[in-house]
């Protein structure tokens, strides 16, 4: 079966303006050679610090701006370089739901509004009765009461504002939806309950996620696989248990060492990265980790390594992964992992 969506070399280049005083123009590699792909039904994770381009890649996907490279393919037809006429069937299979559930909603519509306008925008129902029985049964799928449809957004807790969000996204009855850090923004309790209702959705309605997030205990909890970007480019791409179990990259396994654990008499060692994320508009040569992985050698800041199988399903852009390195410096990642879990 043929993947739903692909994304194959995706880069995304921000242009700083024009060079002066005879200074080259400058670039901010936001995305820099991106490619996964998802499903039908399955969930995919898009994790890593902020600033590593997950959301610019949610973006991209929505084609809510042009990319500078690569192509990204919807049920196969490349979805890239429609145009606007074309690209409004696309926007009805792709939705999206926002962080904020604040600032998503307008303030100046009903609810009733807000989830009617893309069900009438693409012409879902013929009938007054269709589109009130639509919304009902949206309602419904959501956890929502049908009379707070003729209430507006502020009348809402923050978690009953993303149900909204997750209604409108549901509205138009599409295959795909990207959820941008949808349940940063919500405390502990309510974020449990959007996770299971994103989860009960997509059994019920067969619904592909693309899940951005840096909270990797809601990750762990509800996707399939997962990929972890830093400074533009995925890292590592695996199964959900293979990566939480056995992790191939010192940042993923630096990553994981910061998850909570309910448990207070449970020791895990915390691994603190030294110095900072290097600049986008100058990424380093060689491997975009060097900077700060405790295992750098002297290829990592030459050769840049590739996104490659480790184990079946399992990739990771890491040279203690191939043949050429010792088994010493293999075996302190293994340890490294071991300490935190």
């Amino acid at each position: 079966m043929s993947p739903l969506l692909e994304v194959n070399g995706l880069k995304k280049h921000y242009s700083l303006g024009r060079p002066l005083f005879g200074h080259s123009r400058e670039y901010v590699h936001a995305v820099d050679g991106v490619s996964f792909h998802i499903d039908k039904a399955e969930t995919l994770s898009l994790v890593g610090e902020s600033g590593c381009g997950k959301s610019t890649v949610g973006r991209a996907v929505l084609r809510l701006f042009p990319i500078t490279a690569g192509e990204v393919r919807l049920g196969g037809e490349r979805i890239d370089n429609l145009s606007a006429g074309r690209l409004r069937n696309m926007r009805r299979k792709v939705q999206v739901v926002f962080q904020d559930p604040v600032s998503s909603l307008n303030p100046r519509m009903r609810v009733r509004n807000i989830l009617a306008e893309p069900i009438k925008n693409f012409g879902l129902v013929r009938s007054r009765a269709g589109l009130n029985a639509r919304l009902d049964d949206l309602m419904k799928k959501v956890g929502l009461p049908a009379d707070a449809l003729n209430r507006w957004p502020h009348e809402f807790s923050g978690g009953q504002r993303q149900r909204i969000g997750i209604a409108r996204a549901l509205a138009a009855d599409p295959e795909l939806i990207v959820c941008d850090e949808a349940v940063s923004a919500l405390d502990v309790s309510v974020k449990a309950q959007i996770v299971n209702l994103l989860q009960d959705l997509q059994r019920e309605l067969g619904l592909a996620l693309l899940f951005i997030s840096h909270d990797l205990a809601v990750v762990e909890h509800m996707t399939h696989r997962v990929a972890v970007m830093y400074l533009g480019k995925i890292v590592e791409l695996a199964p959900r248990h293979e990566l939480f179990a056995r992790p191939r990259h010192p940042y993923t396994v630096a990553l994981l060492s910061a998850v909570p654990i309910p448990d207070p008499k449970a020791k895990r060692s915390r691994i603190i990265l030294k110095g900072d994320v290097p600049s986008p508009i100058n990424p380093p040569k060689g491997c975009r980790f060097n900077t700060r992985c405790p295992f750098v050698f002297d290829r990592c800041r030459s050769e840049e390594p590739e996104l490659r199988p480790v184990e079946e399903g399992h990739l990771a852009a890491c040279h203690l992964n191939d043949q050429p390195v010792s088994e010493s410096q293999l075996r302190g990642v293994e340890a490294m992992a071991r300490r935190i879990w």
